[in-house]
């Protein structure tokens, strides 16, 4: 039976070679994504590595005790306050064991390149003290060009920083850490490996003075490195430095546990990426199942007569089904060797693609791990084994006598009762699941709406051989309107084998029904973003910082002096504590405010709020209980406690969270007094010379954000589309196996229908009609999985929606008729392309040959 099985794949290679390329795509994706993850994983873990090379002990500042004046925090001068200084790292350098005490200072940075935009990204921003050694360098920076800074006036830049920003050695470098601009001389550019920074960052270094001045205070420090001295045990000397530290304001890690909480984080950040892309790698392969099944299916009852013909001669029904399951594990077998392979030069180019897109991941070889290759093999072969069960146990059933002696007659028809009793009970619940997601409000719900789309969808697929009848006829009365006889067979071809064109049009829905329930939810959620900016915002612009450190209130006051300001309202806010509940406050210019936002009040108006007390947004007074003219107790994030008056309620929006009041009941409680944002009219409208006044009002500073509603626009979408750009890029393989899937059907159904497609080419029909016969077939099984597809991603999309308008108050669905459309257009054209190879080999059909095949 093993050599039955055997030549049995090697006489039908070119029909297994679709189901072939079903599971090598499936196999690819995932072997790829767990290569991909080891290999990024194992380059930043060295990295990581190398960082910590010579620390021994990391003694950080604390934050443990708030009310301790040296703890970690901005002053009121705005600067950080650390209990690391000078004296505590002498200390440190007198210990036993002790060989160097290395005092880093941090911060962030932001540089404006040449065309004066702002380079990296917010908090990877990154800056800190160059320390030279005794040979005048730093060896945590090894130097490409010039020299390290040393004095007040000078900077070095990382290398890929200076590129980015368009920066030479000797040119004159301009950035902010708070607001203002600075500007400082290049006099050095350096390497270095941190992910930060190759991840899309940047690095500035400057003298440690100059660096103590911007982020901290004379003679203070983030972080005291140890070096232990050779033969000295790690956890001895981190006990010792423990002793000499100032209790609650400062720690000391050792390099061990630093290492094992690095590699921790590491794990974890690269497990969620993972995850993400082996759900779409085990999509796709879901896909396969049915592609395999269907090709199994079809094989088998091809060979009724050989696979009676061994019943016949003593083979067992097990030894029927083991001589399947061999057959489907040697292509399992092979599929998944060629995916693997394949697998590894997606993880290459996925790495590429990455890096060209400013992911920047560090240097490191191809990792290979064994678990990689057992799992990718593993899934491969048992998801087509799997696949071919059901078939097995259907060639193990052929009763040898009736099979041999009936050779002529239509097979039986199988009925779908038991099937849509089942489907139809999955789909109901599927269904009364997703009907209850649509009444949930929570995005913890999101595991709930991922199980009630899971068995919805399972439920759709059993029962797709019910729906194919009324779809495939609607959709045939249109071909046959068009298309004459041909359309008519192409039609009553798709309906011969209801089970057969279900599972070929289901691997087509799965991935429509993914698509299009994302693109419903990211359109919807776009129109929602667009219409709460212009009904709850009226103002021209918004100015915040890319690092949000906020703006210093005397330069606002600037913006507001402008020709061409109408109106302009500061944004700050500041925590409230009630009983074991936190919210938030916003103060603002409760004059001006009106004129820039649209604040719907349910009870109370804003003159109320003007009067004194405070507004609470209708979520927040419901969940505390408080009503208009109640008098509530706070107590704010300093400490320190108000009794305030509840003046008004407005409905939610996301410009003031919980609570909005005037700046004189927030800015008490403000460890410095910032603005969050601030908000601006023009008068006649915006315009860039107005944006530009503005920026220049406020130092021409690279953190600034100066964005109008478009701008906003464009980012909110901008964010979106990312998302559902990466979605389509994922499920395009599920696709591809769907193509690959109504090839395989159309080819095989081809063969089957030889000595039919000759007797209708004996009778008159063309080779033309018998092409456009196959591709109406394939159109038509095409569109019946776009539609289902379509349709149940709306409906998975309208009931999900709830969750994402938990986010937002002006989230409804929204269908995008373009994008939908564009899917069916999509659909019909994988029907014609799909058609290609069998329509033309059925047409190439010697006319006498098939009517004369068995």
């Amino acid at each position: 039976m093993l050599r039955t099985a055997l030549r049995n794949v090697l006489a039908h290679k070119a029909r297994l070679m679709m189901t072939a390329l079903a599971v090598l795509l499936g196999v690819a994706f995932v072997a790829g994504t767990l290569i991909f993850s080891d290999t990024v994983a194992e380059a930043v873990k060295n990295a990581s590595a190398k960082n910590l090379k010579d620390v021994a002990v990391s003694v950080q500042a604390a934050d443990e005790d708030p009310d301790a004046p040296s703890s970690v925090g901005p002053g009121k001068d705005g600067k950080r306050a650390t209990a690391l200084d000078d004296k505590l790292a002498d200390q440190i350098r007198a210990l036993p064991g002790v060989r160097s005490v290395r005092a880093n200072v941090t911060g962030q940075a932001t540089l404006a390149g040449r065309d004066d935009q702002p380079i990296g990204n917010g908090w990877q921003n990154l800056a800190a003290n160059y320390q030279p050694g005794k040979d005048g360098k730093d060896s945590r920076y090894p130097l490409v060009q010039g020299r390290g800074p040393a004095a007040g006036d000078e900077i070095a830049l990382a290398e890929t920083t200076a590129k980015a920003a368009g920066y030479a050695l000797g040119d004159t470098v301009r950035f902010a850490t708070d607001g203002p601009v600075l500007k400082k001389k290049l006099v050095g550019i350096v390497a270095t490996d941190d992910p930060q920074v190759t991840a899309g960052g940047s690095l500035a270094l400057f003298d440690t003075a100059t660096a103590q001045k911007l982020f901290l205070h004379a003679g203070q420090f983030d972080e005291l490195v140890v070096a232990a001295a050779p033969g000295t045990d790690q956890k001895a000397l981190t006990a010792k430095v423990r002793e000499v530290l100032p209790a609650k304001r400062a720690q000391a890690t050792s390099g061990s546990d630093l290492a094992a909480e690095q590699s921790r984080m590491i794990a974890e950040s690269n497990s969620a990426m993972s995850k993400t892309l082996l759900t779409f790698a085990g999509i796709a392969l879901f896909v396969g199942i049915f592609i395999i099944a269907n090709t199994f299916t079809m094989l088998i009852s091809q060979r009724s007569r050989e696979i009676a013909l061994l019943r016949a001669v003593g083979a067992s029904r097990r030894q029927v089904v083991r001589s399947v399951l061999a057959e489907a594990a040697l292509l399992g077998v092979i599929s998944s060797a060629v995916g693997f392979a394949l697998g590894t030069g997606i993880a290459v180019g996925l790495r590429a693609v990455l890096d060209a897109n400013g992911a920047g991941f560090p240097d490191g070889p191809l990792v290979i791990s064994p678990a990689a290759v057992l799992s990718a093999l593993g899934v491969g072969v048992v998801v087509t084994v799997l696949a071919a069960w059901l078939p097995s146990r259907k060639a193990a059933k052929i009763a040898p006598v009736e099979a041999l002696s009936s050779v002529e007659a239509p097979p039986k028809r199988r009925s779908l009762v038991v099937r849509n009793v089942i489907g139809s009970v999955i789909t109901a619940l599927g269904v009364a699941v997703m009907l209850y997601v649509s009444t949930l409000k929570s995005s913890d719900d999101l595991p709930t709406a991922m199980l009630g789309s899971a068995v919805t969808l399972i439920g759709v697929i059993i029962l797709a051989p019910l729906l194919s009848r009324p779809l495939v006829s609607l959709a045939g009365l249109v071909t046959t309107r068009l298309f004459g006889i041909g359309g008519k067979l192409a039609k009553e071809n798709a309906l011969r084998n209801p089970r057969r064109t279900a599972a070929t049009a289901s691997a087509l829905m799965i991935g429509l029904t993914l698509i299009t329930g994302m693109t419903v939810v990211g359109h919807s959620a776009q129109i929602g973003m667009d219409k709460m900016a212009a009904t709850e915002m009226t103002a021209d612009y918004r100015i915040e910082t890319t690092t949000y450190t906020g703006l210093d209130p005397e330069l606002s006051k600037k913006v507001a002096r402008l020709p061409g300001v109408e109106a302009m309202a500061p944004l700050r806010s500041t925590v409230y504590k009630v009983g074991e509940g936190i919210g938030s406050v916003t103060g603002t210019d409760l004059s001006q405010i009106g004129k820039l936002t649209r604040i719907q009040f349910t009870q109370g108006s804003l003159d109320a709020v003007r009067a004194g007390g405070i507004a609470v947004a209708q979520a927040e007074a419901k969940l505390r209980g408080w009503q208009v003219g109640d008098t509530v107790s706070l107590e704010f994030n300093d400490k320190k406690k108000a009794r305030v008056k509840v003046a008004a309620v407005y409905k939610d929006n996301e410009t003031f969270r919980d609570a909005l009041a005037d700046v004189s009941l927030v800015d008490p409680h403000l460890t410095q007094v910032k603005n969050d944002k601030l908000l601006v009219k023009a008068a006649g409208g915006g315009s860039p010379a107005l944006a530009k006044d503005i920026r220049h009002a406020l130092g021409d500073s690279p953190l600034l954000k100066v964005q109008s509603h478009e701008d906003l626009r464009k980012e909110n979408a901008g964010q979106i589309d990312t998302i559902v750009n990466m979605v389509y890029g994922l499920l395009g393989m599920a696709v591809i196996i769907a193509v690959v899937g109504v090839v395989n059907t159309l080819a095989m159904s081809v063969f089957e229908r030889t000595r039919e497609i000759g007797m209708l080419r004996a009778i008159g029909l063309a080779r033309s009609g018998i092409k456009q016969m196959v591709r109406l077939e394939s159109v038509v099984i095409s569109l019946f999985g776009a539609v289902l597809g379509i349709g149940l991603g709306i409906f998975l999309a309208w009931a999900g929606g709830s969750l994402v308008g938990s986010s937002f108050p002006t989230y409804e669905m929204v269908l995008p008729w373009d994008r939908l459309g564009l899917f069916l257009l999509i659909a019909l054209v994988v029907g014609v392309l799909a058609a290609l190879w069998p329509a033309r080999r059925a047409a190439r059909l010697n006319m006498l040959e098939a009517i004369g095949a068995e």
